[in-house]
């Protein structure tokens, strides 16, 4: 079979690129439409996956309306080319897709609050799949499985280090660092949100260098690192995985990389406009099981990092939360790998109505 896989975000290559290469070992095809934005293209051909690119998108919030035309038309044009016997995305591209083929349309998404991209891909999609914390009802056929869409890429049975990062950082072995995230709001569900002002970046640099290393991943290349006791990361982002389990913290005005700390047991902080009444269900149940915080205040983000590399114990005590919460969340690859493959899978995992009068422990 042939399988079509849309990769919009660097995020969407790692949810899909151990489910394709696990189909091609298979024998099956697998295409992925790329969007060149953020370090995407980087990540692809660093993973040797196949790809065609559909478009660009700039971190600007106009660039996408300018894009889009072209965008379609080049999507549908590959599509009937490629003609897939299934095709995977997260929203409305891949859902468009499927009007072009025959084939099903299968969506993974983890945001609420991305309320117009579902508006316009649930007529066209043949079935969600949505982590068990998604907060929102998608229809009948919103299918869902316990975990997140990081555990594609970061659940024990996929994850493993590809490098000395501490070497390829010129970090020492017991030298602390933290990463410090900085999100572009370039991206449609970013619209109308915002995080740490340039005021604010500064800052919270200045008081992390004063315990740690400071390492600094910005999205929308605007950090001067000439005044600022901060190093870029510039290690090849595929690698950014390696780095983020090897941290001490994350603080980070953005959202996978959250996640992904949390699902690697290093302690994370999120500070943005999200954050708050409507927040994501992902984000709130991550804080409850204590492996991140969610705060707006900035004055709270300062003090709670502050601590937290203060305080004794903090990497056990993550380890250990992290393999107890781990402990029943499903390896997304293999799912989708099994609903790939499996015409019947989809029917026999729950949907977002009957998921909760399920026995807690049914790993699904």
């Amino acid at each position: 079979m042939d399988y079509l896989f849309f990769t919009n975000t660097p995020a969407h290559v790692h949810l899909y690129r151990n489910a394709i290469a696990e189909l091609q070992e298979r024998g099956h095809g697998a295409l992925i439409l790329a969007r060149d934005y953020g370090c995407t293209l980087d990540l692809l051909d660093y993973y040797d996956l196949p790809h065609v690119v559909y478009g660009e998108l700039a971190t600007s919030k106009s660039s996408l309306a300018r894009q889009l035309p072209s965008h379609y038309l080049t999507i549908l044009r590959k599509t009937r080319e490629y003609d897939p016997d299934k095709i995977f995305g997260v929203g409305a591209y891949a859902a468009h897709a499927g009007t072009v083929t025959d084939a099903p349309v299968v969506l993974i998404t983890d945001s609420e609050n991305t309320h117009l991209d579902h508006a316009i891909s649930r007529p066209f999609a043949d079935a969600y799949l949505t982590p068990h914390t998604f907060d929102k009802d998608l229809g009948e056929d919103h299918h869902v499985f316990r975990g997140f869409k990081e555990c594609a890429y970061l659940h024990p049975e996929e994850w493993e280090p590809q490098t000395d990062v501490r070497e390829e950082l010129g970090v020492g072995p017991d030298e602390e660092f933290a990463i410090v995230r900085l999100n572009a709001f370039g991206s449609h569900h970013d619209v109308g949100h915002d995080g740490f002002t340039p005021e604010k970046r500064r800052e919270l640099v200045e008081r992390l260098a004063e315990d740690v290393t400071v390492f600094v991943s910005d999205e929308g290349d605007a950090m001067d690192f000439s005044s600022v006791p901060a190093r870029p990361f510039d290690l090849h982002p595929a690698l950014l995985h390696d780095a983020l389990a090897e941290a001490s913290l994350l603080v980070a005005d953005t959202q996978t990389m959250v996640t992904e700390a949390a699902l690697l047991g290093t302690p994370a902080i999120r500070s943005n406009s999200f954050v708050g009444d409507g927040d994501m269900g992902n984000f709130a149940e991550l804080e409850r099981e204590g492996l991140i915080y969610n705060l707006r205040a900035f004055d709270a983000v300062l003090d709670r990092a502050t601590d937290l590399l203060a305080r004794p114990g903090v990497a056990d005590e993550w380890a250990r939360k992290r393999e107890e919460f781990l402990d029943d969340k499903v390896n997304l690859t293999d799912l989708v790998v099994r609903v790939a493959t499996d015409q019947t899978m989809l029917r026999s995992l729950p949907t977002k109505r009957t998921y909760n009068l399920m026995p807690t422990e049914t790993p699904i």
